[in-house]
């Protein structure tokens, strides 16, 4: 029975767009309103954000701490704890984003890289992914923030981090994704095929 519905197509759930308007095009959203055909024949409005994926990586010292950042996220009015992370540019590959964010925002490099996964934070209004990299070997040298990026970089230990997901410190939803991905990691639960 099982199997048999895992066969069954996903009509029922399928809505299809009947037409589409682009809303705004700034220089970081492209955002659309379409009107779509619902599984039951009505029509209906969804409002979405085009975004071209991002990369987080999650640094691992030597000592076992964590590298992690503080920076203030103005939609949000405050600042947030976040493990490293930026935007894919226009033709880069995911690991030359993570590997060249990491640099930049933290000073660090690293000599051993996994990809981990994949996240959509925000399903319902975003086309947004973001790429879970784990890095380690970590060589310090300098930041080199974009202009007007401004954000503080300390570590913490894995047992802090928890402690600040589950205090309600850390709200960011791909930090709390990379918690439970290093969580996984560290137990020997999920394994990792770490590469140079």
């Amino acid at each position: 029975m099982e199997r048999a519905a895992a066969l069954t197509p996903d009509r029922h759930l399928i809505e299809e767009k009947v037409a589409g308007q682009e809303i705004l095009k700034g220089r970081f959203l492209h955002a659309f309103r379409d009107t779509v055909r619902l599984p039951n024949g009505g029509e209906t409005t969804r409002e979405y954000v085009v975004h071209p994926g991002a990369v987080m990586m999650i640094p691992l010292l030597d000592d076992g701490r964590l590298v992690m950042e503080r920076q203030f996220r103005y939609p949000m009015g405050r600042v947030m704890i976040e493990f490293p992370a930026g935007k894919i540019d226009p033709g880069e590959a995911p690991l030359a984003c993570a590997q060249r964010e990491l640099l930049e925002e933290t000073g660090y490099s690293a000599r051993e890289w996994v990809r981990a996964g994949v996240l959509h934070p925000v399903i319902s209004y975003s086309t947004e992914f973001i790429e879970i990299w784990f890095c380690r070997g970590l060589t310090l040298t300098r930041p080199q923030l974009d202009e007007g990026e401004f954000l503080e970089v300390f570590t913490a230990t894995p047992q802090e981090l928890l402690n600040g997901c589950r205090d309600g410190a850390i709200t960011d939803s791909k930090t709390l994704i990379g918690a439970m991905w290093l969580q996984n990691v560290l137990s020997g639960a999920w394994k990792l095929d770490w590469q140079r």
